[in-house]
Formats: C-alpha cells, structure tokens, sequence
C-alpha cells in the first residue's frame, strides 16, 4: 500500500507557515552624527497539522491519520520588535583641570619718561645753535617775528634758549612744529625756579619729547652767585620738573673757568655744561678755536667724569682786538670751520643772530652784538 503525505490545510496556510519577512526598520539618524543603517527581519511561524492518508493500489483512500508539528502559534500576537536602543546621551563636556596659581608679575622698573615722548637726548646732538626773541628796543619779539626767525634755522638739530619771558617757549615750539628740532630750554632767574618750571610745562603741554635738556641760570658762579645757591636751585628745578612729567637732564651752565674751580657744579648737574670762547683768551687766534676749546672740554670730562657739552661758543664779527683774536667776518669764518672741524656733536654755537638788544663794553671789546653767523635777524 503506497503511504501519500499532502497537507490538510488550505495553501493559503502553507503560505503562512513560510518565514515572513517585516518591513525594515531605520534607527533615527543622530543630529550630527553619522548615518548608520539597521535592517531587521523578524520571522514568524504558524504551526499547521499534517493528513496521512494511506491508499490501496488502486489509489482508494484506505484510512487517515493526523500528525502534529512542534510549531504551535503563539496564543497572544507577536510583540512589537524592541525599540531601538535610545542613543546615549552627550558626555558633558571635561571640567578644566585647576591650574596652578601664575607667577607673580615682576616688579615695575625705575620710573619711565612722562607719556609726552621718548626720553630728551641730552648730550649726542650734531649742530646747535642758541637764540633770543628781543628787538633792538629790548621789546618782546612777537610770534610773527620768532616764525620769521626761525625760518632760517631748520637745519640746527638743537636751539638753545635761556629763560621763559616773552612767551619764548611757546613761540618757538609753534614756529618749529612738525620738524625734529629739540630745545635746550633755560630757567634764567633762580628765585622764580617754580614759576618758570610751569612755564615750561604750559608750553610743552605734556610732549617733553621736544626738550634736550634745561638748563638752571647761565654763568652765574662767574657773576658772583654761590655754588652752592646754585646747586640749590639745580635739585628745586629738577624736583619742580619731575612733577610736571619731565625726568630729562637738568643742568646749570656756566664758564669753562668757574666749572674748573668749581666742578660741584658739574657733579650736581646730569652732565656739564661750559661757554667757551676762545676770543676772550686774548692769545688764541680764531684758526686754533677748536683746539682750544677741546684743551677745556678734555680737562673738564676727565676731573669730572662726566661728558662735557659746549652751550656757547662762537667769533664777533665786529668789535675790538683782545691781543691776537680780531673781530672780523673772515675770523668768524676760520673760528667757525676750526670748531665744527674739531668736533662732531655736542657743540651749540653762539648765536644764531646778531643781538641788537644788548650793550657793547669795553669788557667785552665792544663785540657784544656782533656774534650772529647770520648777520642781523630777518624780523629785525
């Protein structure tokens, strides 16, 4: 008897019992993040029961039997495939670590110049050249005039004045304005040092950068004052500056010959500062003005050990004879080429202009007005 095997269920169950696919299923996408995709395929099984049935040769059904597969359906429907696993969540971000306490800033240096500029130059200038704002009639120059003058002196790198009346400061730093000269300015009467120190400050308005030095009475041992008066008023001009923002050189300026007697002078100063005219030693000839000046600067510089800058020196053009030394345009001349052949800075020569305002004496060999390199002033 030939055994035939057919199933008892529908097709339609034979359908079901094969595996069935689910949709696909996509992890959201992290924002930012990289995409990555999951496919996953669920499969479901129905258990179905299978008809034997047994047949004679002749292929008449003889008898059936029913058996069971393993596969029993699930009494409750499937559950939903696991949500997927929720993305973990940001690490926070890393706590800065302690750092150790920074070095301590290191101290401040000595005091700097004021906000106004570099530091004043002091001794190293090339050419100088000194001058007064008077008329003939010792009237003040106005600031036309001072303008006027100073027209002709733009190529001196320092111009030396003396004291602070007539607005002199403020006339010449205006008439100068948007040039590189420096000033070699002067406190002239050492009972007004306060006074004529905020004079100064006034006119500078704050930019010291356009000072060289100052200066604290000229020639005033030679005239009878004190060393010592002197030295005074050097530390209460420097004191009275200091306090206005100006920390440049303050010096007194006096002859080669009272500095020589009296190199406290030099010492109290920040450098020494000596008028030399080699006219007034009566044995020099206008040639050797150079050499002669030198003589003094050497002597000075080594007793004191401080550089040694010229505030005056020059040749009249006109006057008396004082033993060789005669005043004329050509001994300016040969005065002229022998000091500015001698040395190379440091040096301001006297004057810029013949002085009409001043009085001729025997005592200066009636030469008194009669020193300017370019004859009598254009605002005369």
């Amino acid at each position: 008897m030939k055994t035939l095997f057919f199933s008892a269920i529908s097709l339609a169950l034979l359908h079901l019992a094969a595996p069935q696919p689910h949709r696909p299923r996509h992890d959201h996408l992290k924002r930012n993040g990289p995409v990555k995709v999951h496919t996953q395929v669920d499969y479901v099984t129905v258990n179905a029961q299978d008809v034997i049935v047994y047949v004679d040769s002749q292929g008449n059904p003889v008898s059936t039997t029913t058996v069971q597969h393993n596969q029993a359906p699930p009494t409750s429907p499937p559950a939903p495939p696991p949500s997927p696993a929720p993305a973990p969540n940001p690490l926070p971000p890393p706590q800065p670590q302690p750092q150790p306490n920074p070095a301590p800033a290191p101290a401040p240096g000595p005091d700097k110049p004021s906000a106004g500029g570099p530091a004043p130059s002091g001794p190293g200038f090339k050419s100088g050249v000194s001058y007064t704002p008077y008329n003939a009639d010792n009237t003040c120059k106005s600031t036309q005039q001072v303008a006027t003058d100073f027209t002709k002196l733009n190529g001196f790198d320092v111009i030396r004045l003396y004291g602070t009346d007539c607005d002199q400061v403020s006339n010449a730093l205006a008439a100068t304005k948007g040039n590189s000269v420096k000033f070699f300015l002067g406190i002239y009467d050492l009972a007004q040092v306060q006074k004529e120190a905020e004079t100064i400050s006034n006119a500078v308005k704050g930019d010291w950068s356009r000072v060289n030095a100052v200066s604290v009475g000229n020639e005033m041992v030679n005239k009878g004052t004190d060393p010592g008066t002197v030295i005074g008023a050097i530390g209460q001009a420097r004191g009275a500056l200091k306090a206005h923002g100006y920390n440049g050189p303050v010096v007194t300026v006096d002859t080669m010959v009272a500095m020589t007697n009296h190199p406290e002078l030099c010492k109290a100063s920040d450098f020494c500062a000596i008028n030399c005219h080699a006219f007034f030693d009566g044995k020099t000839p206008a040639e050797k003005s150079g050499e002669f000046i030198k003589g003094w600067v050497d002597r000075l510089g080594k007793a004191t050990g401080k550089t040694v800058v010229v505030t005056e020196t020059g040749w009249p053009t006109r006057g008396d004879t004082n033993g060789v030394a005669v005043p004329s345009q050509e001994n300016h001349q040969a005065a002229m080429k022998s000091i500015q052949g001698t040395f190379a800075n440091n040096v301001i020569l006297y004057s810029a202009y013949n002085d009409m305002w001043k009085k001729n004496t025997q005592g200066t060999f009636n030469a008194e007005q009669y020193w300017g390199m370019m004859g009598n002033a254009p605002s005369a």
